[in-house]
C-alpha cells in the first residue's frame, strides 16, 4: 500500500527514530512503512492519521480503488 509517511514525517522534520517514539513502534517498522514493505494494523493506522492530524485516506493509497 503506497503512503504518504515519508513526506509527512519529513515536513515535520522528525527523524524514523522521532516517529517511531511518538507512535510506539520501533524504528525498522518506521522504515518498513516508509518502504511500502509492511502495511500498518488498522489501531496503528488510526495512530498515524491522530498524529498527523489527518484522515487514513490522506495518509494510505489503496492501489485497489479505481
Amino acid at each position: 500500500m503506497k503512503n504518504r509517511l515519508r513526506v509527512l514525517r519529513a515536513e515535520r522534520k522528525w527523524s524514523q527514530a522521532e516517529l517511531a517514539d511518538r507512535l510506539g513502534v520501533s524504528r525498522q517498522t518506521i522504515n518498513a512503512l516508509e518502504i511500502e514493505k509492511y502495511d500498518p494494523s488498522l489501531p496503528l493506522a488510526y495512530k498515524i492519521a491522530r498524529l498527523f492530524e489527518a484522515t487514513i485516506e490522506d495518509i494510505f493509497i489503496d492501489e485497489q480503488e479505481p
